[in-house]
């Protein structure tokens, strides 16, 4: 990275996540030498980035020659939107290779995963028992490559190992809050997160509260604000400290506190009967036919259990808990009368 000026690349600027780490980025105090570029599909929200001092080119992550064009003239990409298109990732990485070999620097991603990447098949029946740890990369290799978003994220390691890039991925869990900053009031973000949302969602369309299957399972949840200060810690960890972890050692997991499907189901339950929209304080099962026609399949019945103690190790002190994201829950309700449905397929 240059000594003065550095070149950011961001994928997903206008997205949940994307936003708000932009948000962090353009406030921090040596927001002056950074120089982002956004990759934006509108036109609208390109102009308006642009009044915040954001270079734009408006596009897809589809369009992979110019993703690759963009992460080559990039000193850092920071990668925050479709975690499971394996093109746009070949893409950056090919530009970003070029780069490396074209100026010998070795430049930065700071790609963004899931902790979905740890899901089983338990269908709301019991809480898993594997508990996985950031800091532990001979545990988190043990993951098939057929879970989601791991081919990505194998191509991302495998990348690291051939040395023309430093990769850090992070993996968000139940991302939960309305996000609230400068690029949500100029109405560029999106401010929804989407498993919560889609949960309410599929509970006013049937007037209760749901779980799959027992809603037993078990996920890891992180607030919105916490997250994208992670990558903010994580940034200014590489920058400061050259034995941050990369590569097979470079996952960070967000997350704050554990829940079960149940007690999302219950407060959704309960939120809805205090608005006459709900009959009961208690969720029911959904049926097959509605996890189909809801979600797409069990995936809300999935157990994902992680420990973040590399983000912790780096200085992340993330400060929401699994009792804020339960007590959000009653304004997610209030929000999703006067916002477009979420869907989670």
């Amino acid at each position: 990275m240059s000594a003065t000026k550095t070149n950011i690349f961001i994928l997903g600027a206008t997205g949940y996540i994307g936003g708000s780490v932009l948000a962090r980025f353009l406030n921090r105090s040596d927001a002056a030498s950074l120089n982002f570029t956004a990759l934006v599909r509108s036109a609208e929200k390109a102009a308006k980035l642009k009044q915040l001092g954001v270079k734009t080119v408006v596009g897809s992550h589809t369009d992979v020659a110019l993703v690759e064009k963009l992460a080559y003239e990039a000193d850092v990409v920071l990668s925050i939107a479709d975690c499971d298109y394996l093109p746009a990732a070949e893409a950056f990485l090919k530009g970003l290779e070029y780069r490396f070999k074209d100026t010998g620097n070795v430049p930065i991603l700071i790609h963004t995963s899931g902790t979905g990447v740890l899901i089983d098949n338990a269908a709301g029946a019991f809480a898993g028992e594997t508990i996985y740890d950031d800091a532990n990369p001979d545990q988190i290799e043990t993951l098939a490559p057929s879970q989601p978003h791991r081919e990505v994220d194998l191509a991302i390691i495998k990348a690291d190992k051939e040395g023309y890039v430093k990769t850090y991925i992070i993996l968000p869990s139940t991302i939960y809050g309305l996000a609230s900053n400068k690029l949500v009031d100029l109405g560029i973000q999106n401010p929804h997160s989407i498993q919560i949302p889609a949960l309410i969602d599929a509970s006013l369309s049937r007037g209760q509260g749901g779980m799959v299957g027992q809603g037993k399972n078990m996920w890891p949840n992180v607030h919105i604000d916490d997250v994208a200060d992670l990558y903010i810690v994580l940034y200014d960890s590489i920058k400061n400290n050259p034995a941050t972890g990369h590569g097979r050692e470079g996952f960070y997991f967000g997350e704050n506190g554990e829940h079960t499907l149940y007690q999302i189901g219950k407060a959704i339950s309960e939120a809805l009967v205090e608005i006459g929209r709900g009959n009961s304080p208690e969720p029911t099962t959904f049926s097959k036919e509605e996890v189909q026609k809801y979600f797409g399949s069990n995936y809300l019945g999935t157990n994902s259990r992680c420990r973040a103690n590399r983000s912790r190790a780096i200085g992340w002190k993330p400060t929401k808990t699994t009792a804020d994201m339960l007590g959000s829950i009653k304004l997610e309700v209030a929000d999703s009368l006067h916002r477009k449905p979420v869907p989670l397929r």
